[in-house]
C-alpha cells in the first residue's frame, strides 16, 4: 500500500510537472494477478485496483491501517471496469458485470475477488474511507440506472451521469460514487468547474483508446495546473482544488468522494472569469 500525504495549496504552487504527478496521479491500478492500493491522507481514503487472474484475490488488513481485516473500521465502494467476475462478501456471492457497482460496509471480514475469464479479466476499482456505522452490502447494476443527461453537444460536454452510492441511492457513511459518460463529440467534464472544501475527490478515467490523452485540470481556481493522463489512470483531488478536464476523444470517468458530507450538489462554483 503506497502512502500519499496531503498538501497545502501554497506548497502545491511550487510543484513542477513531475512533482504534481508524484503527489496526485495514480499511474497503475490494474496489474494482472495483483492488488494495487494508494492510501491518501486526504480524508484517509484508499484508492485501489484488483485484477484477478487464475485464482481469487483476497483483500485483507494492512499494517498501514493497523487493521486485522480491511473493513474493520472502513467501508468500500467497488466498480468493475473490466470483464465479468464475482465478489464474495462473507460467503455471499455477487455477480459483477462491466460497470456494475457494489457497496460493502463496516465490519465485513472476507472480501474475495475473481474473474470469469483470464482472457478478459474483471478489473475491480476500489474507493474506501473510514466508517462509523454499518450499512448493508448493496449492489446496483449499470443497466438498471437510467442516468441523467447533462450538458450539450454545442458546448462539447453532452454527457450522462449515473449516481450509485449517494443520499438517494446506496447508503453509506461518507463514500459517494458514480459514473459519468461523455457522448461522441464531447470532451469536457465538470466545466464550469467547482471546488468543495467539505470533500476530497478521486477521478478514474476509462474507455480512452491507447493513443488518446486526458488533460485533467487541478489547482486553486486562480492558479491552475494540469496533468496529462492515459486510460485507466486515477487522480487525487484535494478539497481546495478544482477538478475538471478535457481529452482527445470522449471517455467515461468514475468519481468518488469522501469527507464532511454526502450532499452531491454541495459545490462552490467557479465562474469562468475567475480561472487563471
Amino acid at each position: 500500500m503506497e502512502i500519499r500525504y496531503s498538501t497545502h495549496p501554497d506548497h502545491a504552487k511550487t510543484f513542477n510537472t513531475e512533482e504534481i504527478r508524484k503527489h496526485y496521479l495514480i499511474e497503475e491500478l490494474f496489474v494482472p494477478g495483483e492488488i494495487k492500493l494508494v492510501y491518501s491522507m486526504e480524508d484517509r481514503t484508499i484508492t485501489g485496483g484488483i485484477t484477478p487472474i487464475n485464482e481469487m484475490i483476497s483483500l485483507e488488513g494492512y499494517d498501514q491501517i493497523k487493521a486485522a481485516y480491511f473493513l474493520e473500521r472502513r467501508e468500500v465502494g467497488i466498480f468493475n471496469v473490466g470483464g465479468s467476475g464475482k465478489v464474495i462478501v462473507d460467503g455471499e456471492i455477487y455477480e459483477m458485470e462491466n460497470k456494475d457497482c457494489l457497496y460493502v460496509g463496516l465490519g465485513k471480514k472476507e472480501l474475495l475477488f475473481s474473474s470469469d475469464s483470464n482472457e478478459n479479466p474483471a478489473k475491480y476499482y476500489l474507493f474506501s474511507a473510514p466508517a462509523h456505522k454499518e450499512y448493508p452490502t448493496q449492489q446496483v447494476a449499470f443497466k438498471d440506472i437510467e442516468g441523467e443527461r447533462l450538458g450539450s453537444l454545442e458546448n462539447a460536454n453532452d454527457r450522462v451521469i449515473r449516481r450509485m452510492i449517494h443520499n438517494e441511492g446506496i447508503q453509506s457513511c461518507q463514500v459517494v460514487m458514480g459514473m459519468t459518460q461523455l457522448n461522441t463529440g464531447s470532451v469536457w467534464n465538470s466545466m464550469p468547474t467547482h471546488t468543495h472544501d467539505r470533500r476530497m475527490e478521486v477521478y478514474l478515467y476509462i474507455e480512452l483508446d491507447e493513443n488518446a490523452r486526458m488533460f485533467h485540470m487541478m489547482g486553486e481556481p486562480t492558479e491552475t495546473r494540469h496533468i496529462v493522463m492515459k486510460n485507466e489512470q486515477a487522480v487525487i483531488s484535494p478539497p481546495w482544488s478544482i477538478h475538471c478536464g478535457t481529452a482527445t476523444s470522449n471517455y467515461t470517468f468514475i468519481w468518488a468522494m469522501a469527507g464532511e458530507n454526502k450532499t452531491y450538489n454541495d459545490m462552490d462554483q467557479v465562474a469562468m472569469d475567475q480561472l487563471r
